[in-house]
């Protein structure tokens, strides 16, 4: 007995398988989907630097609080990561400078309020992506100032644009403090 070859056929008389049309909106949903995915992750990327920006500055600005607690004939260093800031690395005070997340450059800092030769005070800020930041609620929002002879320029820490840290500072307001 000879045995016959046989093919499923469903109903109709189709023969299994996808058309192109089936397969193309099925790639368009992916697509479509994706898009959706990547434009949510790059909103929360762009928060978690804002926070790790927030959390670097506060970090910095207990450095320097512990460096002037311990050198108050001193005072502030006239910048981060050159001169006496060597000192809050070497001194433990902080382990290293932090930087920005996106472009690696410094946080703009600026030693202020010369008093018998040293700089009794600091403008630290940094940029911010997010302009909804609930932290922009707690910063200093301090003017420019008188910077200490070898120091950055001050800057306006106003929330209404970027501390001008970078050329390419794509940040949309500043978060400042001061001691």
């Amino acid at each position: 007995m000879t045995r016959m070859k046989t093919t499923r056929v469903l109903a109709f008389g189709k023969s299994k398988g996808f058309t192109l049309i089936e397969l193309l909106v099925v790639i368009a949903i992916i697509g479509i989907l994706s898009s959706v995915v990547l434009a949510s992750l790059n909103s929360a990327r762009k928060k978690g630097r804002d926070a790790r920006r927030v959390a670097d500055v506060k970090q910095l600005q207990l450095a320097l609080e512990l460096y002037y607690d311990a050198n108050p004939s001193v005072g502030y260093p006239i910048a981060l990561g050159t001169g006496q800031t060597g000192a809050l690395v070497t001194g433990g005070f902080i382990s290293t400078i932090p930087t920005d997340p996106q472009n690696n450059v410094a946080y703009n800092y600026s030693a202020v309020a010369l008093s018998g030769g040293v700089c009794t005070s600091y403008h630290l800020g940094t940029s911010l992506e997010v302009s909804t930041n609930s932290a922009k609620d707690t910063d200093a929002d301090a003017a420019a100032g008188t910077a200490c002879t070898g120091s950055a320029a001050d800057f306006s820490g106003a929330d209404t644009a970027a501390c001008g840290q970078d050329p390419a500072d794509a940040g949309v307001l500043c978060y400042d403090v001061k001691p």
